[in-house]
This record gives structure tokens, sequence and C-alpha cells, in this order.
């Protein structure tokens, strides 16, 4: 009797699986990216911006909510110190994104600096939030992720830029795309964590200083409060399985 031995298939490189998992997870953020990313290059070009602003803005910059605060920077007189408070104030969150992710980046050798340059809001959420494979390296998951996130966004702000003048685009309310990606981010991690310990901190904190302050100034004080609370109820949540590995 002769018994056919057929040869295994060869295992699919650890980079590729990183960067299939990378791909399917970010897939909705590419979906958001797309609209706010062009709405972004659309009014770039309304406001007589070539495509090539959006795009370096979008690569150098990376941040949404700044880029759109820089289009009146650049058509206003010249006053970098206002510039810089500004810049300070509305990206002030990441400060407290790059606490978080203390932990997770260390030993990353060099793949930390991008990871560090391209933390954003919908990456620092997904990152923080999914629990790649088991037999997908963390590392090289997070930068995929990154890279990811990174490309959709100056991609689309380029397509806006260049097709603003030709496709009639009306912007109001989309944003609201990015709203429901954080809620179904926000539902997946209070899936996977054991304890709605963290959610609740972080949801009564968002309203509490959303009466307070009001819905223009209400961020900050919410990532205080936030750090302050999981800082000193760590070992409880630790205890409970609150915080995702």
């Amino acid at each position: 009797m002769i018994t056919l031995v057929l040869p295994k298939s060869p295992a699919r490189p650890p980079i590729l699986n990183a960067f299939r998992e990378a791909l399917t997870a970010t897939l909705p953020i590419a979906a958001g990216f797309l609209f706010i990313g062009a709405a972004y290059g659309f009014y770039m070009q309304r406001m007589g911006f070539s495509f090539w602003y959006p795009m370096l803005m979008a690569m150098i910059i990376f941040g949404g909510s700044l880029e759109f605060v820089t289009v009146t920077m650049l058509l206003s007189p010249f006053a970098p110190l206002q510039a810089f408070l500004m810049a300070l104030m509305i990206q002030a969150r990441h400060l407290f994104y790059g606490i978080a992710m203390l932990d997770r980046y260390k030993g990353m050798g060099w793949k930390k600096p991008f990871l560090i340059y391209g933390m954003c809001d919908e990456t620092f959420a997904l990152i923080f939030a999914k629990k790649p494979h088991p037999d997908v390296d963390p590392g090289w998951f997070m930068l995929f992720v990154t890279l990811l996130d990174y490309t959709y966004w100056f991609t689309s702000a380029a397509l806006g830029g260049i097709f603003g003048s030709l496709v009639p685009f009306d912007t109001k309310g989309i944003d609201f795309v990015m709203t429901s990606m954080f809620i179904v981010i926000f539902v997946e991690q209070v899936r996977q964590q054991k304890t709605p310990l963290t959610a609740s901190i972080g949801l009564c904190s968002a309203v509490i200083c959303r009466l307070l302050f009001g819905p223009d100034h209400f961020l900050i004080p919410t990532m205080i409060v936030i750090l302050i609370l999981v800082t000193g109820l760590r070992k409880r949540i630790t205890q409970k399985g609150g915080f995702p590995s």
C-alpha cells in the first residue's frame, strides 16, 4: 500500500497575518475617513487651495479637528503664538492617549516613533479596545493599524482636494459617521471586558463634565477626571479584569 504524503502548505508569514487582521479591523475607519477626509479636501478646495495643501497637511498634522481650524489660520494674518496655543488646546487630549499606551508601546523598537506620530482618536480607540488573534504579533498589528489609518486619511483628503471642484457635495451632518463608529468601538470594548466599571467611569465622567462645562469645553476636564479615577481605582479594575490586555 502506497501512502502519499502531501507537503504541508507553508505557514503565512507573521507580518502578513498582522496586516490582514489590521486591514479587516480598520475597514470601518476607512469608510469614516473617506467621508470626513474628502469633506476636508472639498473644503480646502472651495477656500482656494490646491489639492496638495490638504494632502500635505493631512500627512504632517494628521489631526482632523486641527486641520479644519488651520484653514482659517492660513487665511488670517500670521500669528504663530495663537496658532501654537490653538493647536495645543485642540490636540491636548493626545497627552492622555500617550499615557494610556505607555505599557503597550514598551519594547516596540523602531516601530515606536511612528506609532507615536500616527496616534489619532480612531487609532487609539481601536488599538486599546481590539485584542488581536493569538497568532498575530501585537507590535506588527498596531503598526499596520496606525499605518493604514494614516494612509486612509491623507489619501481621502487628497482625493477630496482633487475632485472637489467636480462633484457638488454638501458636507452638513457627515461628521456623524465618525460618531457612530466610536459608539460601535465603545460597545465592542464593553462586551470584551469582564466588568463595566471602566466604561461606567468614562460615560459618567463625560456626562457630568458636559453638564458642568458645556459641549465646547468638556473634553479635557473629562479626560482629567477619567485619568484620576482610573489611576485611583487601577488595582480594583485590574482585579476585575477591566483593562484589556
